[in-house]
């Protein structure tokens, strides 16, 4: 399925941010880059794309941005910009001949709207609008720049900005047949050039339906305040069903505030987490330098890198540039940290004097640590079955596992920390083979 991109327009009331609408920032990413990688994660792959104003500076960031990320790009031209936004629609004629996805430039959106409403059955003569029926409690909308839409019995009755009467907000998401062309050159006839009067046309004729995104959210990114609104959803998003305790209340809120800096600069995901583990292994190294004062600094830089460690996901998943290989390594890197730290730890707890006991506790928080990420996979899968992909569940994990290194290293209480671990991580690993072991 083919996704037309309507990116022609100036943007007077956002101007101060970019001299291009299309291109200004958005936590790592343009506007336009946003919303063609987030159509790209549902699953199209061609793409194309009105510009009008400013034009020529935005489709040169465009041919860069299309062969870096290895996207299919077809530029369209409206010389018509300045009217309004089904002129940019009607350009697409003759261009595409089958059913297709159109978006704007500037509507940011989750995923999962576009992943449902492609696989939604659209007859020839027929558009599908995704529309929004949180009027009353959807925060990122602005009620009065918003189009309206009266919708009954999923028919799309009518649709404007002025409507007095709606219960649902236009998304700027539509699943469209090539009628809608049609559609707008007899909106035209009226001396209406916008795309919701073709809308109307088609409205009149009980062929455009509503779609319901339920809980999904999206924003149109129209001034600044808007754009502020739009980076706070984004960001709330990093949060993780797998997030254990320390992760979501302290470790996520200071490596987001990281992330928001490393956005500015070409550091790679992939970069990160080899820092993470360069940070584990300082700590590990004044760990076996067997005196409190190392002990005490070797913790806050372990601390540091379980932080950090978090940025790499983030940054990934701010900059679409997750890959099975990156947190494969990720992973991989993480338990060559584990076991640099705990067996520094160990090292530490029998410097002074031999200690079997340290060295037997030292083992058991090690092997418990390994079974705990080894068991984590096959217990996530789990549980998003279980009760469902993005809802938070218990998981005792590598955030609390590093949070307890560092106390014990603040405390100087290494052997009860390498106690702790041990007790905690082989508790953790009995506890979900029990889960697992119930559902059979």
């Amino acid at each position: 399925m083919k996704c037309l991109i309507i990116a022609a327009g100036q943007g007077r009331r956002i101007s101060s941010k970019g001299s291009s609408k299309p291109l200004i920032p958005l936590l790592g990413l343009s506007l336009i880059e946003r919303v063609i990688l987030t159509a790209k994660k549902s699953g199209l792959t061609e793409f194309y794309v009105v510009t009008g104003y400013n034009g020529d500076k935005v489709r040169e960031y465009l041919k860069k941005f299309s062969q870096s990320r290895n996207i299919s790009i077809v530029h369209i031209t409206n010389e018509e910009w300045e009217k309004e936004n089904g002129l940019s629609v009607l350009k697409a004629k003759g261009l595409i001949n089958k059913n297709f996805i159109r978006l704007m430039g500037d509507h940011i959106f989750e995923e999962s709207i576009l992943k449902k409403l492609k696989n939604e059955k659209v007859n020839n003569d027929e558009v599908i609008l995704a529309v929004d029926y949180k009027i009353k409690t959807n925060r990122l909308a602005d009620d009065n720049e918003s189009t309206r839409v009266l919708v009954e019995d999923n028919k799309i009755l009518d649709i404007g900005k002025d409507l007095e009467k709606y219960n649902a907000y236009d998304t700027g998401i539509f699943l469209c047949s090539p009628a809608i062309f049609d559609a707008i050159e007899e909106s035209l006839k009226n001396d209406d050039s916008t795309l919701s009067g073709g809308i109307k046309v088609l409205a009149s004729q009980g062929k455009a339906r509503a779609y319901d995104i339920k809980d999904s959210w999206w924003i149109d990114v129209d001034d600044e305040e808007a754009l502020k609104r739009a980076e706070n959803k984004i960001l709330a998003t990093l949060k993780k069903p797998t997030d254990g305790p320390i992760s979501r209340y302290l470790n996520r809120p200071l490596s987001v505030r990281i992330t928001k800096y490393l956005l500015k600069t070409e550091v790679t995901p992939n970069q990160i987490s080899l820092f993470s583990l360069i940070l584990a292994m300082i700590a590990s190294l004044f760990f076996f330098l067997g005196s409190y004062v190392y002990l005490f600094i070797g913790a806050i830089i372990a601390q540091v890198s379980s932080v950090i460690d978090g940025c790499d996901g983030e940054i990934a998943r701010l900059k679409c540039q997750e890959s099975e290989f990156g947190g494969w390594l990720d992973a991989v890197l993480d338990r060559y940290a584990d076991a640099f730290l705990l067996f520094g730890l160990t090292y530490y707890a029998s410097f002074f004097k031999p200690n079997f006991f340290a060295f037997l506790i030292g083992f058991l928080a090690i092997i418990g640590t390994f079974m705990n990420s080894y068991t984590a996979d096959k217990y996530d899968g789990f549980m998003r079955k279980k009760i469902g992909a993005g809802k938070h569940y218990f998981r005792m994990g590598r955030d609390v596992r590093m949070f307890i290194i560092f106390l014990g290293g603040l405390t100087n209480q290494v052997l009860l920390t390498l106690t702790i671990i041990a007790l905690l991580m082989n508790g953790e690993n009995i506890r979900r083979i029990l889960v697992l072991s119930k559902d059979g």
